[in-house]
């Protein structure tokens, strides 16, 4: 953790802040989704984190997707927002966030994917009807049941 959340940990310690986040869902030309393994808990995610004082929130998406995933995004789509009681989650070190997350779809990305950061303990593209719910990180989970849904069309007793 770096930038604006390292300072406000220091003044408020584990207890919740309200966390603005930006996320990119990349997708290969098959229709995968490159997830990663994260390296705290060993969930599976996409790439994504905090907006830094200032920062345009497409600017922070994009940020995020290089220091995470080694990969340089062209063309955003925004995709939804996820807010809410789902989106509350208590870190394996305590840190307490109630997320506001932007998400945004990246079909026109560059490079290699490579764990570039540390955050992350593996990256794999997944053809999302495979994607096992109980293993991706629980705040995140609304934002795949709705990419399940409206993009890959299907049934929510089809997904996993």
């Amino acid at each position: 953790m770096t930038g604006y959340m390292q300072e406000m940990r220091k003044l408020v310690g584990h207890r919740t802040v309200i966390q603005c986040a930006a996320s990119i869902l990349c997708i290969d030309t098959t229709g995968r989704l490159l997830l990663g393994k994260r390296s705290d808990n060993h969930l599976w995610g996409y790439s994504g984190g905090s907006v830094e004082i200032d920062e345009p929130v497409e600017d922070c998406a994009r940020r995020e997707l290089q220091e995470e995933m080694g990969l340089t995004a062209g063309r955003l789509e925004f995709f939804c927002v996820n807010s809410g009681p789902e989106a509350h989650y208590i870190y394996p070190n305590g840190d307490e966030v109630s997320n506001f997350e932007i998400v945004y779809l990246c079909r026109d990305w560059h490079g290699e994917p490579r764990a570039a950061d540390g955050e992350m303990l593996e990256l794999r593209f997944v053809d999302p009807r495979e994607i096992v719910l109980s293993d991706i990180l629980p705040p995140i989970r609304p934002v795949f049941r709705k990419y399940l849904a409206d993009v890959c069309r299907l049934p929510e007793s089809e997904n996993p």
